[in-house]
């Protein structure tokens, strides 16, 4: 076969080879199937670059690729950067308008070469049952694609709703874990040694926990709570710049040197400047307010725990935990499906919490109003968060109007599920939005603003 029979004639060699590399891709990623004319000049392509066979072999993870050729990890990482292709695409419009079609060259070949082992290792996931060992290359193999895409590895994963992109390899990462004989798994430490926690595993392990025992459980556990460290440490981050109070001016400062105002003691004593002797004399000290008034915030989370929620349970549960660890911030969490469970005792605990909830069910959160009322002591300083995609009762919008009337701060967030699409009920959306708290949706961090930007 020749490279006219592939592209036609008047493309160069580089732009045929190019080809050959995109148009073998395409055709794996559609057929589990070799085509043995595709596959045989894709192997002479590899080989005129100077790159190894196994670049080709979607059996062999791009781990393993570069342990055995090093030198290709640095050109793994950054390979996809938006940054670049952009770069890149802005070059080859001026090429066009200026001299014409641009031509390949044997850089351009390579990088096919690099990406087309990216996207086969990563989007071809087969058929049939999944072991704890390709789980694990599969997410060695995507956090491999997260740095070509200039990311740190599991950001997309870790964020679905952020971009479809994400929501795509956490929807691959979910068909992976369905697929696994999951209970087999963790019921032998060595494979279950080998899981990496993501929210794909975590919402299976609680979808299951009340089938495992023993060993299994023990190993579920501690997935679970290697997880929830793992979110929580990010979270806390982004929490702890939150200054909790407002500066209380009615209190004097303290006449302390660590509270000297240098800057406007100066400006305030420029009238004592003394030409002569070029010296400054201060008559008066000023010292900055570092009191913050303490009217303690009352933050009520009530989360649907049915079984679409399960993203928004794990991620708020651990949210409301390190809210709870601010001082003068008094934290309640209340889980829903047809009943409401008062998780207030446990809200420290976001493990423990996790634990005590059943996944799955129908929803009333009219029953979760009933427990969250009573909790509205002063509306002013209360801050009522409320995550559920709202397929519920609509009676319920009668309580929402109410607790917003009261002067509550009422915050309505939307589910995001683990494949990263948001589903809200367009009848709420619309009659909240309507009532001036339109609903968050997207990522944790949303809320996380909103929620120090009533703190603050």
């Amino acid at each position: 076969m020749t490279d006219d029979s592939l592209t036609g004639s008047g493309v160069s060699a580089d732009a045929n080879r190019r080809q050959v590399l995109y148009w073998r891709l395409m055709a794996r990623l559609f057929s589990a199937d070799e085509q043995p004319t595709l596959e045989a000049a894709s192997v002479a392509v590899v080989d005129d670059l100077g790159l190894p066979p196994a670049l080709l072999d979607p059996g062999v993870s791009v781990d393993n690729l570069v342990q055995r050729f090093p030198d290709l990890g640095a050109e793994l990482r950054g390979l996809l950067a938006e940054d670049q292709a952009q770069e890149d695409q802005a070059q080859e419009d001026q090429a066009q308008e200026e001299e014409g079609p641009a031509e390949v060259g044997a850089d351009e070949v390579r990088r096919a070469a690099l990406v087309s082992k990216l996207l086969l290792n990563v989007f071809s996931t087969g058929t049939g049952n999944v072991t704890a060992t390709d789980l694990s290359r599969w997410q060695q193999d995507a956090g491999w694609f997260e740095e070509a895409l200039g990311c740190e590895r599991g950001a997309l994963r870790g964020r679905p709703g952020d971009t479809e992109l994400g929501g795509v390899l956490a929807g691959l990462e979910g068909d992976l874990v369905r697929r696994m004989r999951l209970r087999e798994v963790l019921a032998d430490p060595a494979l279950a040694k080998q899981l990496t926690p993501s929210m794909s595993l975590i919402e299976q392990l609680l979808r299951d926990k009340a089938n495992l025992s023993g060993i299994a459980l023990a190993n579920a556990k501690a997935l679970i709570r290697r997880f929830v460290d793992e979110v929580a440490e990010v979270l806390r981050t982004q929490v702890e710049k939150t200054s909790v109070g407002k500066l209380d001016r009615s209190v004097p400062p303290k006449r302390v040197f660590r509270n000297l105002d240098v800057q406007r003691t100066i400006w305030k004593n420029l009238t004592n400047w003394n030409a002569d002797d070029q010296r400054l004399y201060v008559d008066r000290l000023f010292y900055r307010h570092t009191a913050r008034k303490t009217t303690p915030q009352r933050l009520i989370v009530v989360v649907d725990q049915s079984g679409s929620m399960v993203d928004a349970m794990v991620n708020c549960t651990i949210l409301a935990s390190i809210f709870t660890g601010l001082p003068k911030v008094d934290v309640h969490l209340i889980a829903y499906d047809t009943r409401a469970l008062d998780l207030t005792p446990w809200v420290s605990d976001p493990f423990e919490v996790l634990l005590r909830t059943t996944l799955g069910g129908g929803t009333d959160g009219t029953v979760a109003m009933a427990l969250a009322r009573p909790k509205i002591a002063e509306p002013r300083n209360t801050v009522l968060v409320w995550i559920s995609d709202f397929y519920d009762n609509r009676e319920l919008l009668t309580d929402f109007e109410a607790v917003h009337r009261s002067g509550v701060k009422f915050i309505p967030v939307g589910s995001v599920n683990s494949s990263g699409g948001a589903s809200v009920d367009p009848w709420f959306r619309q009659k909240l939005k309507d009532l001036g708290t339109p609903v968050i949706s997207g990522h944790i961090r949303k809320l996380v603003f909103e929620l120090k930007s009533f703190l603050a």
